[in-house]
């Protein structure tokens, strides 16, 4: 796992051991960005939202190709996500949030909106519609932004209400990323 592109190009991850997470794969990342480049310019977005963020390889990625900020939120992952963060010397443009992203939103929309949201969950536990859901009532997403929603392939996730399906990319019989804008 690594940093595929800008100013920490080629940067190797440090990963959790075991199976306990699922880490984004560099090639379905790699095919992830290259369409995210194609709907945003990296350079004029201000924060991104990095939710069950295993090694913050998402949201890493997003401040090597220009974006100012991300916060990461995850249960047991944070001391990754910052080592990773600080190997990669973009800890100052970084928070980190330990615990359950149902808590935690909710204090985040108090203080600030995001240009573009991640949301990984692990797949077994059903979470893609409910992060995507929580995003949408507490109105986390800035006005023409992107939440990009990982899950299972046999899934079918619904928009919420002033969302919209810009692009489902399927990876095999496994893997199925959703963009949606607001």
């Amino acid at each position: 796992m690594r940093i595929i592109t800008g100013k920490a190009r080629g940067l190797k991850l440090k990963t959790p051991a075991g199976l306990s997470t699922r880490p984004t794969g560099d090639r379905v990342k790699e095919s992830l960005f290259n369409i995210l480049n194609g709907l945003v310019t990296f350079a004029d977005i201000n924060a991104v939202l990095d939710i069950f963020a295993g090694t913050g390889a998402l949201g890493l990625e997003s401040i090597s190709r220009g974006a100012k900020s991300a916060t990461f939120i995850d249960t047991t992952t944070t001391d990754i996500v910052r080592f990773n963060a600080t190997r990669a010397k973009f800890i100052g443009n970084c928070t980190i949030e330990r615990g359950d992203f149902r808590k935690i939103l909710p204090r985040l929309a108090r203080r600030c909106v995001f240009d573009l949201i991640f949301s990984d969950p692990p797949y077994a536990e059903d979470l893609a519609q409910t992060s995507l859901s929580l995003v949408a009532e507490l109105n986390l997403l800035t006005a023409g932004g992107l939440i990009v929603v990982e899950h299972g392939a046999e899934k079918f996730l619904e928009p919420p209400k002033n969302f919209s399906l810009v692009r489902q990319i399927v990876y095999g019989n496994t893997t199925a990323v959703d963009i949606f804008t607001r």
